[in-house]
């Protein structure tokens, strides 16, 4: 499936709690002030349902919010949290979204 219109009623239901509950964990881990939500189903090799669910923090600059936070993925690697960072912080929401 590709589309949001094509999710079954049971997969709608579930999708407004597990969206919140990743914003919630999030928040919690991270310190976020809102989350983003996006779906895009087109790129080569992701032509499914999927959604990123984007922290948005307190010192985004206007030039860092909304759309454009997807200019991160092209920061330096210099710039990008660490890997140790990253992998402290899947297993923290994971945690969350178990609570």
């Amino acid at each position: 499936m590709t589309a949001i219109h094509e999710l079954t009623p049971i997969e709608v239901e579930s999708l407004g709690p597990m969206i919140r509950s990743l914003s919630v964990a999030l928040r919690d881990v991270v310190g976020c002030q809102k989350t983003y939500v996006m779906q895009f189903a087109e790129a080569a090799g992701h032509s499914h349902v999927h959604f990123h669910v984007v922290p948005r923090m307190a010192d985004f600059t206007d030039e860092q919010k909304g759309p454009n936070v997807f200019t991160f993925l092209r920061v330096p690697e210099s710039e990008q949290l660490p890997p140790d960072v990253m992998d402290r912080i899947a297993p923290a929401v994971r945690a969350e979204l178990g609570n």
